[in-house]
Protein backbone atom coordinates (compact mmCIF):
# COMPACT_ATOMS: atom_id res chain seq x y z
CA UNK A 1 0.00 0.00 0.00
CA UNK A 2 2.85 2.38 0.77
CA UNK A 3 5.03 1.51 -2.25
CA UNK A 4 3.42 4.05 -4.65
CA UNK A 5 3.79 6.80 -2.02
CA UNK A 6 7.36 5.71 -1.47
CA UNK A 7 8.09 6.33 -5.15
CA UNK A 8 6.25 9.67 -5.24
CA UNK A 9 8.12 10.93 -2.18
CA UNK A 10 11.45 9.97 -3.68
CA UNK A 11 10.56 11.65 -6.95
CA UNK A 12 9.41 14.85 -5.21
CA UNK A 13 12.49 15.19 -3.00
CA UNK A 14 14.97 14.01 -5.65
CA UNK A 15 13.69 16.39 -8.34
CA UNK A 16 13.75 19.36 -5.96
CA UNK A 17 17.28 18.54 -4.88
CA UNK A 18 18.64 17.67 -8.34
CA UNK A 19 17.25 20.89 -9.82
CA UNK A 20 19.02 22.94 -7.16
CA UNK A 21 22.19 20.86 -7.50
CA UNK A 22 22.24 21.35 -11.27
CA UNK A 23 21.83 25.12 -10.96
CA UNK A 24 24.44 25.40 -8.19
CA UNK A 25 26.83 23.11 -10.04
CA UNK A 26 26.61 25.11 -13.26
CA UNK A 27 27.12 28.45 -11.49
CA UNK A 28 30.15 27.22 -9.51
CA UNK A 29 31.82 25.71 -12.59
CA UNK A 30 31.08 28.79 -14.70
CA UNK A 31 32.57 31.14 -12.10
CA UNK A 32 35.63 28.93 -11.69
CA UNK A 33 36.15 28.67 -15.46
CA UNK A 34 35.80 32.45 -15.83
CA UNK A 35 38.38 33.02 -13.09
CA UNK A 36 40.84 30.65 -14.82
CA UNK A 37 40.21 32.39 -18.14
CA UNK A 38 41.11 35.75 -16.57
CA UNK A 39 44.35 34.20 -15.26
CA UNK A 40 45.15 32.74 -18.71
CA UNK A 41 44.79 36.19 -20.28
CA UNK A 42 48.09 37.10 -18.63
CA UNK A 43 49.85 34.51 -20.82
CA UNK A 44 48.23 35.55 -24.10
CA UNK A 45 51.00 36.58 -26.47
CA UNK A 46 53.53 34.13 -25.03
CA UNK A 47 54.73 32.11 -28.01
CA UNK A 48 51.67 31.29 -30.12
CA UNK A 49 49.24 31.41 -27.20
CA UNK A 50 46.33 33.46 -28.50
CA UNK A 51 43.04 34.54 -26.97
CA UNK A 52 41.21 31.79 -28.88
CA UNK A 53 43.62 29.16 -27.56
CA UNK A 54 43.20 30.45 -24.02
CA UNK A 55 39.42 30.11 -24.36
CA UNK A 56 39.81 26.63 -25.86
CA UNK A 57 42.10 25.61 -23.02
CA UNK A 58 39.53 26.65 -20.43
CA UNK A 59 36.67 24.91 -22.28
CA UNK A 60 38.66 21.66 -22.49
CA UNK A 61 39.12 21.69 -18.71
CA UNK A 62 35.41 22.23 -18.00
CA UNK A 63 34.55 18.46 -17.79
CA UNK A 64 37.29 17.98 -15.19
CA UNK A 65 36.00 21.00 -13.24
CA UNK A 66 32.49 19.55 -13.25
CA UNK A 67 33.94 16.40 -11.68
CA UNK A 68 36.05 18.25 -9.09
CA UNK A 69 33.27 20.59 -7.93
CA UNK A 70 30.40 18.11 -7.85
CA UNK A 71 30.78 17.37 -4.13
CA UNK A 72 30.40 21.02 -3.15
CA UNK A 73 27.49 21.49 -5.56
CA UNK A 74 25.77 18.37 -4.19
CA UNK A 75 25.94 19.65 -0.63
CA UNK A 76 24.96 23.26 -1.28
CA UNK A 77 22.33 22.29 -3.87
CA UNK A 78 20.89 19.69 -1.51
CA UNK A 79 20.48 22.27 1.23
CA UNK A 80 18.89 24.74 -1.18
CA UNK A 81 16.54 22.08 -2.58
CA UNK A 82 15.33 21.07 0.87
CA UNK A 83 15.12 24.74 1.78
CA UNK A 84 12.77 25.28 -1.15
CA UNK A 85 10.59 22.40 0.07
CA UNK A 86 10.62 23.90 3.58
CA UNK A 87 9.60 27.35 2.31
CA UNK A 88 6.67 25.90 0.34
CA UNK A 89 5.50 23.82 3.31
CA UNK A 90 6.09 20.50 1.51
CA UNK A 91 8.85 19.49 3.89
CA UNK A 92 6.55 20.09 6.85
CA UNK A 93 3.84 18.03 5.16
CA UNK A 94 6.24 15.15 4.62
CA UNK A 95 7.27 15.25 8.26
CA UNK A 96 3.62 15.38 9.34
CA UNK A 97 2.91 12.34 7.15
CA UNK A 98 5.33 10.36 9.29
CA UNK A 99 8.55 10.59 7.28
CA UNK A 100 11.61 10.88 9.47
CA UNK A 101 14.61 13.07 8.71
CA UNK A 102 16.53 9.91 7.95
CA UNK A 103 13.94 8.88 5.38
CA UNK A 104 13.98 12.28 3.67
CA UNK A 105 17.78 12.21 3.56
CA UNK A 106 17.61 8.76 1.98
CA UNK A 107 15.54 10.27 -0.84
CA UNK A 108 18.18 12.96 -1.27
CA UNK A 109 20.93 10.33 -1.40
CA UNK A 110 18.91 8.27 -3.91
CA UNK A 111 18.72 11.14 -6.38
CA UNK A 112 22.33 12.17 -5.86
CA UNK A 113 23.47 8.55 -6.12
CA UNK A 114 22.17 8.26 -9.67
CA UNK A 115 23.84 11.54 -10.61
CA UNK A 116 27.08 10.47 -8.93
CA UNK A 117 27.34 7.42 -11.21
CA UNK A 118 27.36 9.73 -14.23
CA UNK A 119 29.92 12.03 -12.58
CA UNK A 120 32.25 9.11 -11.86
CA UNK A 121 32.05 8.04 -15.51
CA UNK A 122 32.78 11.65 -16.52
CA UNK A 123 35.81 11.70 -14.21
CA UNK A 124 37.20 8.51 -15.73
CA UNK A 125 36.66 9.40 -19.39
CA UNK A 126 35.96 12.90 -20.68
CA UNK A 127 37.55 14.71 -17.72
CA UNK A 128 41.10 13.28 -18.09
CA UNK A 129 40.82 13.33 -21.89
CA UNK A 130 39.94 17.04 -21.91
CA UNK A 131 42.66 17.80 -19.38
CA UNK A 132 45.28 16.05 -21.51
CA UNK A 133 44.15 17.90 -24.64
CA UNK A 134 44.17 21.21 -22.75
CA UNK A 135 47.69 20.70 -21.41
CA UNK A 136 48.97 19.61 -24.82
CA UNK A 137 47.43 22.67 -26.50
CA UNK A 138 48.85 25.03 -23.89
CA UNK A 139 52.32 23.48 -24.02
CA UNK A 140 52.47 23.46 -27.83
CA UNK A 141 51.34 27.10 -28.00
CA UNK A 142 53.76 28.38 -25.37
CA UNK A 143 56.81 26.43 -26.54
CA UNK A 144 57.65 25.13 -29.99
CA UNK A 145 60.54 23.07 -28.57
CA UNK A 146 58.47 20.80 -26.29
CA UNK A 147 55.82 18.29 -27.35
CA UNK A 148 53.84 15.44 -25.84
CA UNK A 149 53.45 12.19 -27.74
CA UNK A 150 50.67 9.63 -27.39
CA UNK A 151 50.80 7.81 -24.08
CA UNK A 152 52.40 10.73 -22.24
CA UNK A 153 55.90 10.46 -23.75
CA UNK A 154 57.71 13.79 -23.83
CA UNK A 155 60.01 15.21 -26.52
CA UNK A 156 61.94 18.44 -26.13
CA UNK A 157 64.70 20.35 -27.90
CA UNK A 158 67.43 22.36 -26.21
CA UNK A 159 69.65 23.88 -28.88
CA UNK A 160 71.49 21.01 -30.60
CA UNK A 161 70.20 18.50 -28.04
CA UNK A 162 66.98 16.47 -28.35
CA UNK A 163 65.54 14.90 -25.21
CA UNK A 164 62.99 12.10 -24.96
CA UNK A 165 61.35 10.78 -21.78
CA UNK A 166 59.02 7.83 -21.43
CA UNK A 167 56.98 9.71 -18.84
CA UNK A 168 57.19 12.85 -16.76
CA UNK A 169 55.68 13.69 -13.39
CA UNK A 170 55.74 16.50 -10.88
CA UNK A 171 57.05 16.04 -7.37
CA UNK A 172 57.16 18.04 -4.18
CA UNK A 173 55.35 21.23 -3.29
CA UNK A 174 57.68 23.35 -5.43
CA UNK A 175 56.38 21.84 -8.66
CA UNK A 176 59.65 20.08 -9.55
CA UNK A 177 59.72 17.62 -12.42
CA UNK A 178 61.04 14.07 -12.67
CA UNK A 179 61.61 12.29 -15.98
CA UNK A 180 61.67 8.50 -16.41
CA UNK A 181 63.27 6.57 -19.25
CA UNK A 182 65.37 9.49 -20.50
CA UNK A 183 67.23 9.52 -23.82
CA UNK A 184 69.49 12.44 -24.75
CA UNK A 185 70.62 12.91 -28.36
CA UNK A 186 73.41 15.47 -28.90
CA UNK A 187 74.10 16.70 -32.44
CA UNK A 188 76.91 18.77 -33.88
CA UNK A 189 76.18 21.99 -35.86
CA UNK A 190 76.11 19.93 -39.08
CA UNK A 191 73.31 17.71 -37.76
CA UNK A 192 75.45 14.61 -37.15
CA UNK A 193 74.82 12.59 -33.99
CA UNK A 194 77.67 13.30 -31.58
CA UNK A 195 76.54 11.33 -28.51
CA UNK A 196 73.65 9.36 -27.10
CA UNK A 197 72.82 8.98 -23.41
CA UNK A 198 70.34 6.56 -21.88
CA UNK A 199 69.29 7.11 -18.25
CA UNK A 200 66.74 5.59 -15.91
CA UNK A 201 65.59 9.03 -14.85
CA UNK A 202 66.33 12.72 -14.47
CA UNK A 203 65.56 15.13 -11.63
CA UNK A 204 65.89 18.91 -11.70
CA UNK A 205 67.76 20.22 -8.66
CA UNK A 206 68.51 23.93 -8.30
CA UNK A 207 69.86 25.02 -11.71
CA UNK A 208 70.91 21.63 -13.12
CA UNK A 209 69.46 18.27 -14.03
CA UNK A 210 70.83 15.05 -12.53
CA UNK A 211 70.72 11.86 -14.59
CA UNK A 212 70.55 8.52 -12.77
CA UNK A 213 72.17 5.27 -13.94
CA UNK A 214 73.50 6.75 -17.19
CA UNK A 215 75.03 4.96 -20.12
CA UNK A 216 76.64 7.43 -22.52
CA UNK A 217 77.93 6.61 -26.00
CA UNK A 218 80.14 9.08 -27.87
CA UNK A 219 80.56 8.69 -31.61
CA UNK A 220 83.99 9.50 -33.03
CA UNK A 221 85.30 9.41 -36.59
CA UNK A 222 86.32 5.75 -36.42
CA UNK A 223 84.74 4.28 -33.27
CA UNK A 224 82.12 4.69 -30.56
CA UNK A 225 83.04 4.79 -26.86
CA UNK A 226 80.56 3.89 -24.12
CA UNK A 227 80.76 4.79 -20.42
CA UNK A 228 78.55 3.94 -17.44
CA UNK A 229 77.87 6.20 -14.43
CA UNK A 230 75.59 5.88 -11.43
CA UNK A 231 74.69 9.57 -11.74
CA UNK A 232 75.92 12.62 -13.56
CA UNK A 233 75.09 16.32 -13.83
CA UNK A 234 73.35 17.26 -17.05
CA UNK A 235 73.78 20.86 -18.15
CA UNK A 236 70.56 21.80 -19.92
CA UNK A 237 68.40 24.84 -20.45
CA UNK A 238 65.28 22.67 -20.28
CA UNK A 239 62.87 24.59 -18.05
CA UNK A 240 61.05 22.29 -15.58
CA UNK A 241 58.30 24.89 -15.12
CA UNK A 242 57.55 24.68 -18.82
CA UNK A 243 57.54 20.88 -18.75
CA UNK A 244 55.13 20.96 -15.81
CA UNK A 245 52.54 22.61 -18.06
CA UNK A 246 52.23 19.38 -20.02
CA UNK A 247 51.97 17.03 -17.04
CA UNK A 248 48.55 16.07 -15.73
CA UNK A 249 48.51 16.23 -11.94
CA UNK A 250 47.92 12.92 -10.16
CA UNK A 251 44.52 14.05 -8.82
CA UNK A 252 43.29 14.49 -12.41
CA UNK A 253 44.33 11.04 -13.65
CA UNK A 254 41.79 8.22 -14.15
CA UNK A 255 42.11 5.09 -12.04
CA UNK A 256 43.63 3.02 -14.85
CA UNK A 257 46.47 5.53 -15.36
CA UNK A 258 47.11 5.81 -11.64
CA UNK A 259 47.23 2.02 -11.32
CA UNK A 260 49.64 1.78 -14.25
CA UNK A 261 51.96 4.44 -12.79
CA UNK A 262 51.90 2.81 -9.34
CA UNK A 263 52.84 -0.56 -10.82
CA UNK A 264 55.66 0.99 -12.84
CA UNK A 265 57.15 2.93 -9.93
CA UNK A 266 56.90 0.01 -7.50
CA UNK A 267 58.46 -2.32 -10.04
CA UNK A 268 61.40 0.08 -10.33
CA UNK A 269 61.54 0.63 -6.54
CA UNK A 270 60.63 4.30 -6.77
CA UNK A 271 58.38 6.43 -4.59
CA UNK A 272 54.74 5.98 -5.65
CA UNK A 273 53.12 7.59 -2.57
CA UNK A 274 51.57 10.53 -4.44
CA UNK A 275 49.97 8.19 -6.99
CA UNK A 276 48.73 5.80 -4.29
CA UNK A 277 47.18 8.68 -2.34
CA UNK A 278 45.47 10.00 -5.50
CA UNK A 279 44.27 6.48 -6.37
CA UNK A 280 42.47 5.96 -3.06
CA UNK A 281 41.13 9.52 -3.00
CA UNK A 282 39.53 8.94 -6.41
CA UNK A 283 38.24 5.52 -5.37
CA UNK A 284 36.53 6.99 -2.30
CA UNK A 285 35.21 10.04 -4.16
CA UNK A 286 31.64 8.71 -4.70
CA UNK A 287 31.42 7.64 -1.06
CA UNK A 288 32.60 11.05 0.16
CA UNK A 289 29.99 12.84 -1.96
CA UNK A 290 27.09 10.65 -0.83
CA UNK A 291 28.10 10.59 2.83
CA UNK A 292 28.54 14.37 2.88
CA UNK A 293 25.14 14.96 1.28
CA UNK A 294 23.39 12.31 3.38
CA UNK A 295 24.88 13.21 6.74
CA UNK A 296 25.25 16.98 6.49
CA UNK A 297 21.69 17.82 5.38
CA UNK A 298 19.95 16.73 8.64
CA UNK A 299 22.06 19.11 10.71
CA UNK A 300 20.49 22.04 8.85
CA UNK A 301 16.84 21.01 9.20
CA UNK A 302 16.17 23.52 11.95
CA UNK A 303 17.76 26.35 9.98
CA UNK A 304 16.02 25.41 6.74
CA UNK A 305 12.59 26.27 8.11
CA UNK A 306 13.58 29.75 9.21
CA UNK A 307 16.59 30.63 7.06
CA UNK A 308 16.69 32.24 3.68
CA UNK A 309 18.91 31.60 0.70
CA UNK A 310 21.96 33.29 2.23
CA UNK A 311 21.69 31.22 5.40
CA UNK A 312 21.49 27.95 3.48
CA UNK A 313 24.47 28.96 1.35
CA UNK A 314 26.44 29.79 4.47
CA UNK A 315 25.61 26.42 6.07
CA UNK A 316 26.57 24.56 2.90
CA UNK A 317 29.88 26.39 2.49
CA UNK A 318 30.84 25.90 6.16
CA UNK A 319 30.04 22.18 6.06
CA UNK A 320 31.84 21.67 2.74
CA UNK A 321 34.96 23.52 3.90
CA UNK A 322 34.89 21.74 7.26
CA UNK A 323 34.80 18.32 5.61
CA UNK A 324 37.48 19.34 3.11
CA UNK A 325 39.91 20.44 5.84
CA UNK A 326 39.11 17.40 7.98
CA UNK A 327 39.77 15.06 5.09
CA UNK A 328 42.97 16.87 4.05
CA UNK A 329 44.32 16.83 7.61
CA UNK A 330 43.62 13.14 8.19
CA UNK A 331 45.00 12.03 4.81
CA UNK A 332 48.14 14.15 5.36
CA UNK A 333 48.63 12.68 8.84
CA UNK A 334 48.16 9.23 7.38
CA UNK A 335 50.92 9.92 4.86
CA UNK A 336 53.28 11.22 7.55
CA UNK A 337 52.71 8.20 9.83
CA UNK A 338 52.65 5.63 6.99
CA UNK A 339 49.00 4.77 7.53
CA UNK A 340 47.27 2.65 4.93
CA UNK A 341 45.86 5.20 2.42
CA UNK A 342 42.57 3.28 2.21
CA UNK A 343 42.13 3.66 5.98
CA UNK A 344 43.07 7.35 6.05
CA UNK A 345 40.57 8.08 3.25
CA UNK A 346 37.87 6.08 5.03
CA UNK A 347 38.20 7.82 8.41
CA UNK A 348 36.65 11.23 7.42
CA UNK A 349 33.35 9.78 6.10
CA UNK A 350 33.23 7.42 9.10
CA UNK A 351 33.51 10.42 11.45
CA UNK A 352 30.67 12.13 9.61
CA UNK A 353 28.52 8.98 9.65
CA UNK A 354 29.12 8.55 13.39
CA UNK A 355 28.13 12.17 14.08
CA UNK A 356 25.00 11.75 11.96
CA UNK A 357 24.10 8.51 13.76
CA UNK A 358 24.07 10.18 17.16
CA UNK A 359 22.15 13.12 15.70
CA UNK A 360 19.48 10.79 14.32
CA UNK A 361 19.17 8.93 17.65
CA UNK A 362 18.56 12.20 19.44
CA UNK A 363 16.35 13.97 16.89
CA UNK A 364 14.72 11.23 14.78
Amino acid sequence: MRWPMFKRVDRLVAMAVLTSVGLTWTIIVALTAFRIFIVELNDVGQGQYTLAKAATYVLLTVPRRFYDLFGYAALIGGLMGLGGLANSGELTALRAAGLSKLRICASVALGLGMLTIGVVILGETLGPFGERKAQTLQLAAKSKDVALAKGGALWARDGDTVISARRARTHGSNGGVELDGVRVFEFDPDGRLRSFSLADGAVHTQDDWTLANVRRTEFGEAAAVSTQQASTTWKSGLDPRLLALGIIQTQYMPLRDLDRNIAYLQRNKQDASSFISAYWARLFYPLDVLVLAFCAVPFAFGALRSGGLSKRLFIGIVLALGFYFLQSAIVSLGTVYNMNPAVSNLIPPLILVTAAFFYFRRNA
